[in-house]
């Protein structure tokens, strides 16, 4: 049995950290939700920039949407929905077998937003209704503006992928803003079934200390993390605020993985998913990763519930003069910083190719 059903069967979903048109159009998606059990897919500003900069594969939508007089935001997000909805329309038997636990995918609202609180849900309530499919998420950081957003997009009904959560207590916030809306929805006699996934990133935390650490505590800091905020998880699902809200038909958030790459050339290539393997919960990997993992990867055993070796572990990081809490706020703030600096890429990327395949006629012949 390959690894990747063998995570499937334990209760963790796999989804793709990638989205390219020649993903759909050559029909790679299609097979790996076949051999590798990929049961949904996720986007950001740098997945996009590099997919529309490095192939000629957007270049006739964009020429025809150019010549018709779109431009910067409005094109990009006519192409990446074209994308999304063609994978959301993939992943539809999963939705709709699962009663729309898994199956999704997820687009990230402009970046610029991050501090803009009612542009961040305004922004979101309209890409959702363009994309017309039940299994779209919107990507919302979980920044200070970002987390009084989603609660008024939980709120408005729209699916949300909280991203950029490097904690415990990120995650927490991020939960806490979930179920606000969730408990609003029911008090206004709403539907409380909205989905929802809390996205915390892995792999960055061992980037960040790597030169700063010894050797037996490298690439051991996000795994610690995770097993802390796992831990959270459980507790959460358990209290009864969110039995409370279960029991008037709520969902619960689900706790997704992300940054799970290896960065490390020393570290093996499917590191991060072997020790992150975890009932009730997501990993979202770059293709790169599943496919190693596909052809070599195991599952050792599961994540602990109680969070093991944890707080063991992150009190050897703090002997090491490493202020886990300080850096994940740098961490959250250095992904927003980068997540905007791809998404200013990706804008002059736009500009560029339009301007390159759709040049502007000539004054003296325009009416």
């Amino acid at each position: 049995m390959k690894a990747t059903q063998q995570l499937h069967d334990l209760g963790q979903s796999l989804w793709l950290d990638n989205i390219t048109r020649a993903l759909l159009t050559s029909g790679t998606l299609s097979r790996y939700i076949k051999e590798f059990s990929v049961t949904g897919l996720t986007s950001n500003p740098t997945i996009f920039d590099q997919a529309i900069r490095n192939a000629d594969s957007y270049d006739a939508a964009i020429r025809s949407k150019a010549l018709a007089g779109k431009s910067g935001e409005a094109l990009f997000f006519e192409l990446a929905l074209e994308d999304l909805t063609q994978a959301a329309d993939l992943f539809r038997p999963v939705f709709d077998a699962t009663g729309g636990v898994d199956g999704w995918v997820s687009l990230e609202v402009s970046p610029l937003l991050a501090d803009d609180q009612a542009g961040t849900i305004q922004a979101a309530v309209q890409l959702h209704a363009q994309a017309q499919r039940p299994n779209l998420f919107i990507k919302i950081p979980g920044t200070r503006a970002g987390i009084a957003a989603i609660e008024e997009t939980i709120f408005a009904g729209v699916p949300v992928n909280v991203t950029l959560l490097f904690s415990r207590e990120h995650y927490i916030a991020a939960a806490e803003a979930y179920m606000r809306g969730i408990e609003r929805r029911i008090a206004a006699g709403l539907d409380p079934r909205v989905a929802s996934v809390a996205s915390i990133f892995i792999s960055r935390w061992d980037v960040a200390v790597k030169d700063k650490v010894p050797e037996a505590l490298r690439n051991r800091l996000g795994i610690a993390i995770a097993k802390r905020t796992y831990k959270a998880y459980g507790e959460l699902l358990a209290a009864p605020r969110w039995q409370k809200l279960a029991a008037a038909g709520a969902r619960p958030q689900r706790l997704l993985w992300a940054s799970t790459g290896s960065k490390d050339p020393a570290a093996t290539d499917t590191l991060y998913l072997e020790a992150l393997a975890a009932p009730d919960t997501i990993d979202t990997i770059p293709e790169k990763t599943l496919l190693a993992f596909a052809d070599h990867g195991k599952v050792p055993g599961v994540m602990p519930p109680d969070g093991g070796d944890a707080e063991a572990l992150l009190a050897e990081f703090v002997r090491a003069r490493v202020d886990h809490a300080a850096l994940a706020t740098q961490l959250q703030h250095e992904g927003a910083r980068s997540f905007t600096q791809s998404w200013r890429d990706l804008m002059d990327c736009l500009a560029a190719k339009s301007a390159a395949l759709a040049p502007t006629r000539p004054a003296e012949t325009q009416p």
